[in-house]
């Protein structure tokens, strides 16, 4: 029988070179002698004989090969050839497996293509990777990529045995590449065979793969995300009808990989309690290894709740080839890392954090990706997700490459990945890292090596939009939810709404308020009178932006010091100086990021390849000031005037800003929904004050309701035996005011007590 197809196109799909296989493979209806017959036609690289296998009679075609010895034809007449096998002998084996050049219809759209060619499909991940479906009544695998300047495109697998010949992908419209693999499971892994314009080969993971291998393995994995059953339905509802710029929100900051390990001579356990050897969790080092996501789930969860945190943050949990880059180097954008476990372990983790009211942000890296040959880098053979420009490509000092902002691919690629992770995932919120990277095209370059943008200056205007972008659709999509720019430079209203020309994040990290503390309290208390601005400048711009006092894992690694190392003094004063420091920052308008091990007071640095000092807390001294982080963050979430107006100066007001020669600083906190307010002093220096005199605004009685110093804290129990009542001596430019005791490096809170000062003025009670 002679080949009904061109033998230059039997070439094309022999040498991997043709755009559609589905116009020479597969079932093809032909005239043969004036009759209409089924032309099969079938490459199979490794076979020497083959057969079409019809499903309903078993009825086997003999095929036959012509022209080249793997490619196979026969012809058949029939009314119906759906849902037909091929068999075939490849060595000693026999296979049968259906023909994936059978399926023709395409899962993705005109209308999805149009989408994303706008920059604007905001599910795209939905079309786009791997995705277990159903065609014509036969389970397998829709692959999808975009590689619009690949010469050609195959998926490679265990199924194929890597074979980039086997599973040659179709173009679609705007250079998408697509096929459906029957008899591909969830599980397999699976990469793309990218092939140039010049036929040079590169092996890719799927950008938008929800999976990958653990380290040092590269390999996607099919994954379906759909079948997590959540039960936070309770906490998901109340969060879109929430506000939370007007509620506490207190973040511990962790990395998942160091927070604590197991011991390696304890396999981890599935979701069943039995050990899962699925669950691959390499050796971090002899006799330890990572925690999973479901064993944090257990440990993470109580602790946190112990210590009265309203969020944990977790630096990035996208995958990334090394641990050392704690994250921020990704090559896995839609995939959570394998590292401690699969996707659904991810799931039940944050769930179980839902159920136990407490939020999760997930750092997000849209600034950079990493070189990394099996990533995005070069991806098509060109510069497909970067700058083919490095002075506009490439961050030097980092040793990464920067997105193409201004593509609406890439743009969509971004804006989808951030959607991603709220809808399949339940995350509460997203810490954007590196955002002044994004936003300055001479960020850490030096003169000549950037360029400006179209109007000659030094701002990424592509990339300010880009971040317009997702912020809008993030709060449209998701309200209630947190958008956090780690922000260091003074870019107006990062975040103000994009209505007004915001960026539209709805927090900013203070970097100016993190360094003013940090070189304060570095200080011999006895210079802090000279430098009373670091504490009271933060307070001229405060109401400006909507900002995050953090302290994060930067401050403690690369011979910063760890919190305790930073403070003067011996080792009560360095103590004393941390609780005065931490309840300063949660007196301070603004909400609160703390990084782990400052909780407890760890003396060394934090490193990504161990434990924390948890050892540490069978001495006194840090047992007593983890009692006081764990209180501290209690006080602040019961009392309103702490947090219900952090971002305007109603909620704000100082009585002495000017003492100076003291060290101290006083100030009033207030609730927005009642007049209720807090009275805060904060005593800087080691010396304790008598008789030290502030106005307020009210005559009564003022309880004494946290105080730094306290016993069980480890201070020195220095107070104002519960609360003192005011005196009618005007002072501060106020009508009353109350003559304190100010402990050593302490803070006092005090609040008016209405009810016990009208009763005792109407004497129901003795004074």
């Amino acid at each position: 029988m002679a080949v009904t197809v061109a033998p230059d196109q039997i070439d094309r799909i022999v040498w991997n070179q043709h755009q559609n296989p589905f116009e020479v493979l597969g079932p093809h209806m032909i005239q043969q002698d004036g009759k209409t017959v089924w032309a099969v036609r079938a490459y199979l690289p490794s076979a020497t004989m083959a057969w079409v296998v019809l499903p309903e009679s078993r009825q086997e075609y003999p095929m036959e090969a012509d022209h080249n010895p793997h490619f196979f034809e026969c012809l058949i007449e029939t009314d119906d050839l759906a849902n037909y096998q091929l068999r075939y002998q490849e060595g000693e084996h026999e296979r049968f497996i259906y023909d994936p050049y059978a399926f023709k219809t395409r899962r993705i759209t005109d209308f999805d293509i149009h989408l994303f060619a706008e920059g604007n499909h905001h599910r795209l991940y939905e079309k786009l990777g791997a995705h277990p479906t159903t065609m014509e009544g036969v389970e397998g695998v829709y692959f999808a990529l975009w590689a619009p300047n690949g010469r050609n495109v195959s998926v490679l697998g265990d199924f194929n045995l890597w074979d980039g010949r086997k599973h040659q992908m179709r173009l679609t419209g705007n250079g998408i590449w697509e096929l459906f693999i029957p008899g591909v499971t969830v599980g397999s892994p699976y990469k793309y065979e990218i092939k140039n314009q010049a036929g040079h080969i590169y092996e890719k993971s799927d950008p938008y793969g929800f999976q990958q291998e653990v380290r040092p393995k590269t390999a996607s994995i099919v994954t379906q995300l759909d079948d997590y059953q959540w039960h936070d339905g309770n906490w998901m509802e109340t969060r879109r009808h929430t506000d939370p710029l007007t509620k506490p929100i207190s973040i511990y900051e962790l990395h998942l990989g160091s927070w604590l390990h197991a011991s390696s001579s304890e396999p981890p356990l599935g979701p069943d309690g039995t050990p899962c050897s699925s669950v691959q969790v390499a050796d971090l080092k002899p006799g330890a290894r990572f925690l999973t996501y479901r064993e944090l789930a257990d440990k993470l969860i109580p602790y946190v709740k112990e210590m009265g945190f309203t969020h944990i943050e977790l630096l990035p949990v996208a995958e990334h080839p090394f641990d050392g880059s704690w994250g921020y180097q990704v090559t896995g954008y839609y995939a959570a890392t394998s590292r401690y476990g699969t996707p659904e372990d991810l799931m039940y983790l944050i769930d179980l954090c839902h159920q136990n009211d407490i939020g999760v942000i997930v750092d997000w890296v849209p600034g950079h990706f990493p070189k990394d040959g099996h990533g995005l880098a070069f991806f098509d053979g060109t510069h497909l997700y970067e700058h083919a420009d490095p002075r506009k490509g490439e961050h030097k000092e980092w040793g990464t490459l920067v997105f193409n902002y201004g593509r609406n691919e890439v743009r969509n690629f971004l804006v989808a990945n951030a959607l991603f992770w709220f809808d399949k995932y339940h995350i509460d919120g997203i810490r954007v890292d590196a955002v002044a990277s994004m936003l300055y095209l001479d960020y850490c370059r030096e003169e000549g090596e950037w360029v400006t943008n179209d109007y000659g200056g030094r701002e990424n205007i592509e990339a300010a939009d880009f971040l317009r972008q997702v912020n809008h659709l993030l709060f449209s999509y998701y309200p209630g939810v947190l958008s956090i720019a780690e922000e260091s430079t003074s870019w107006p209203m990062v975040s103000w709404p994009t209505y007004v020309g915001g960026l539209g994040f709805n927090l900013k990290w203070n970097m100016g308020w993190m360094h003013d503390m940090l070189d304060y309290f570095a200080m011999d208390p006895w210079f802090r009178q000279f430098h009373q601005n670091n504490v009271t400048f933060s307070i001229w711009y405060a109401f400006s932006e909507n900002f995050m006092l953090a302290l994060s894992h930067d401050e403690v690694v690369h011979g910063k010091s760890n919190m305790l190392g930073k403070m003067p003094g011996d080792e009560w004063q360095k103590f004393a100086n941390m609780r005065c420091l931490f309840a300063y920052m949660f007196m301070h308008p603004g909400k609160k990021t703390l990084f782990m091990s400052m909780e407890f007071g760890q003396w060394s640095e934090w490193n990504v390849w161990g434990d924390l000092e948890w050892h540490l807390l069978q001495y006194e001294a840090h047992q007593s000031y983890k009692n006081f982080m764990a209180k501290l963050n209690t006080f602040y979430k019961s009392e309103p005037a702490l947090y219900t107006q952090d971002f305007t100066q109603e909620g704000f007001e100082w009585i002495d800003c000017s003492d100076n020669r003291h060290s101290v600083v006083s100030f009033i906190r207030r609730d927005k929904d009642s007049n209720d307010f807090v009275v805060v002093v904060c005593n800087f220096t080691p010396q304790p004050h008598s008789h030290y005199r502030v106005g307020v605004p009210e005559r009564g009685y003022y309880r004494e309701l946290f105080n730094s110093d306290a016993r069980d804290f480890g201070g020195s129990n220095m107070g104002n035996l519960g609360g003192k009542w005011s005196d009618d001596w005007s002072f501060h430019s106020r009508p009353y005011s109350l003559d304190l005791t100010l402990p050593p490096l302490g803070v006092v809170v005090l609040k008016i007590d209405r009810e016990y000062t009208q009763a005792v003025d109407a004497g129901q009670v003795v004074s």
